[in-house]
């Protein structure tokens, strides 16, 4: 999330002061830019590793800071949630065994992580969105409290004028608000950064454009929020969403969302970008400048450039220009946020190593992408990679439309080979890095894939909330396992080891597929729909989708017998038989409470309400389901 050094609340002046640093800044890069005093003819590579933390019954652990106050090593850092982790691995130099120190790296940052997660009862879930998070989890109480997270909540919150709205289309479809940019912690991804010369950065950023589109579809793990089926990485339209700024009356002005793959090629530099975003996009957070860059660079030290640094951390380019420095020398990168965390860590190693090869192979074949390839191709390409992964359509430089899975096979992972061996990189980790690759799109076994078609071989056999807990335990053990995601077996409902425990609140039990009626429809609707659909009650919602009445068969049987009007075309409003105020539950209310309730007050359904607008319905049958489900599983142990 950048810079942590914020203050919160900034006034005009204040504003106005950190708006004049930060274009002192972007002078001071041109002279920079124009005095050879940006390091070249140098490639390092380097890597951030997300995740989330999980308990002891697969939901997310709010540990963070506890962890790493145990941990104690500046490779680690906070994220947004207090059940999201990052560290950052040291940059390697681009060449011979660099893939397999990536790799090396990775694993043992991730085992003293488990070691001390797991002292805290916690384990660690490398994935896009965590299957089992809900959206009672993102609370402002799990904010990490920081105070940097607090002021970027504030000035989003601000410039959207309220609610944060998300709605997604896929096999399902969500549509949700929040009051925070907590959506955003539903997201962990694995970050590759390609150091890249001020004299080439135009020409290899245009070349990460162009190759986006197939390395996130061969990279999908992100398929299912709130236990919904969306996109194959759901993460890449939740992230635009949950970030937003543009308020709702905005959007025609062709005002560019601050989560953007960009609107054209680059011609000459990476001022080009840092330009156009402070032009484009508000100063959201500021804080203490220190010195002048032109004093900097007058003592002959690269400045570090904060101001830049903090504003360019809140403009979320999928290909993100990042200015740092290293001893000493000022440097520029390309940071590439499209992977997803995980499905393991020789995964992730394998799209970076795919990633970096086409950053190179992509460039000896095509000096200047643009020739050959059209941007809006490029941009379609990249939002049909997210919604389908490996089922999708992309373009390349004939110009015809290709099934991803052959274009990659064909043309990419060739480019991405012979880039890797002509940058000298060991013949022994491209065969490894890019066999995986090569295996897991012919086998179309992506993370997305393994997610998908485990909650599908486990259909039917358990509730929802059963379902993503097994598959969130999983996960884990196969990663701990460390074999490459297209050669996991499919999760089964047993492997959770705790799923007697996933209905401690209503949330875990109810259910969201709820049929609905109009006050003013005629009751001979909610007669049919309790027929056709074997239900026994019945929501009443007004236009707003607030909840004004239940139906029971009950009462409906009564009415029939004792109160029917007797003329022949008589119609009968819904309003004139349903229960007005009935007794309701919340999402967070524990299951025990809920059942008590039912028990004491007598009745058979509880709809379950946020905001006074209905979210699930909860009954007697889902009780009767989950003791079925107990009983079975005790004679199982007893018989065993």
């Amino acid at each position: 999330m950048g810079e942590h050094e914020v203050r919160k609340g900034l006034g005009i002046e204040e504003r106005r002061a950190f708006m004049k640093a930060l274009l002192n800044d972007v002078r001071a890069l041109e002279e920079m830019l124009g005095s050879g005093r940006i390091e070249s003819g140098v490639r390092r590579i380097g890597a951030e590793q997300e995740l989330f933390l999980v308990d002891k019954d697969w939901n997310p652990a709010p540990k963070s800071t506890h962890i790493l106050d145990a941990i104690k090593d500046e490779h680690f850092t906070t994220e947004l949630a207090l059940f999201n982790l990052e560290f950052n691995l040291d940059p390697v130099i681009f060449g011979g065994p660099c893939l397999s120190e990536m790799e090396k790296q990775l694993n043992d940052f991730l085992g003293r992580l488990r070691d001390v997660a797991a002292s805290m009862n916690t384990e660690v879930a490398l994935v896009g969105i965590l299957p089992t998070l809900r959206q009672s989890d993102l609370g402002l109480e799990n904010m990490t409290p920081n105070p940097r997270y607090f002021a970027l909540n504030d000035a989003m919150t601000n410039l959207r004028g309220g609610t944060y709205r998300v709605h997604l289309k896929g096999t399902d479809e969500l549509a949700v608000e929040h009051d925070s940019v907590m959506f955003e912690s539903c997201n962990t991804s694995f970050q590759a950064h390609f150091q890249v010369g001020p004299e080439e950065f135009a020409r290899l950023y245009n070349i990460a454009q162009a190759v986006s589109p197939p390395v996130l579809a061969a990279a999908t793990n992100s398929p299912v929020l709130f236990g919904r089926r969306l996109w194959r990485e759901t993460r890449i339209a939740l992230f635009q969403q949950a970030v937003d700024t543009r308020s709702s009356g905005s959007h025609a002005q062709e005002r560019e969302p601050r989560v953007t793959f960009g609107k054209r090629w680059i011609d000459d530099s990476v001022l080009e970008i840092f330009r156009e975003d402070i032009a484009r996009f508000r100063v959201l957070l500021g804080g203490d400048i220190p010195s002048d860059p032109f004093e900097e660079l007058r003592a002959g030290r690269a400045p570090t450039l904060n101001a830049l640094r903090l504003h360019n951390g809140t403009v979320y380019r999928w290909n993100r220009p990042c200015y740092g420095v290293m001893d000493g020398k000022a440097h520029i990168r390309i940071e590439n946020r499209l992977f997803p965390s995980g499905p393991t860590v020789v995964d992730e190693v394998a799209n970076a190593a795919f990633w970096f090869g086409l950053m190179s192979g992509v460039s000896d074949e095509y000096p200047d992408i643009r020739e050959v390839l059209d941007f809006d191709d490029v941009r379609s390409d990249f939002t049909a990679a997210a919604r389908l992964g490996l089922d999708a359509q992309l373009t390349w430089t004939e110009g015809r439309s290709v099934p991803a899975e052959d274009l990659i096979c064909k043309v990419f992972l060739p480019l991405s080979r012979e880039g890797l061996k002509t940058r000298g990189i060991d013949s022994e980790d491209i065969d490894r890095y890019l066999g995986i690759i090569e295996e897991r799109v012919k086998s179309k076994m992506t993370g997305s894939r393994w997610i998908l078609s485990s909650l599908a071989a486990m259909k039917d056999k358990a509730t929802i909330g059963d379902r993503l807990t097994s598959l969130t335990a999983a996960m884990v053990s196969r990663q701990k396992e460390g074999r490459p995601v297209h050669e996991w077996e499919l999760a089964e409902l047993q492997e959770s080891g705790a799923w007697k425990l996933n209905y401690l609140r209503v949330e875990q039990l109810m259910r969201t597929d709820v049929m609905t009626v109009s006050q003013d429809e005629v009751i001979d609707l909610v007669a049919n729909l309790m027929d056709w659909e074997r239900i026994r009650h019945v929501p009443v919602e007004d236009d707003k989708g607030r909840l004004v009445g239940l139906v029971s068969h009950r009462s409906l049987l009564r009415f029939l017998a004792h109160d029917l009007p007797r003329g022949k075309d008589q119609t009968v409003p819904v309003s004139q038989i349903m229960q007005k105020n009935p007794i309701t539950t919340t999402p967070h209310t524990s299951s025990l409470e809920a059942m008590d309730t039912m028990r004491r007050e007598k009745i058979g359904c509880l709809p379950v309400v946020m905001d006074g607008r209905l979210v699930g319905l909860l009954t007697e049958r889902d009780f009767m389901e989950i003791a079925g489900q107990l009983i079975e599983e005790k004679l199982k142990e007893n018989t065993s």
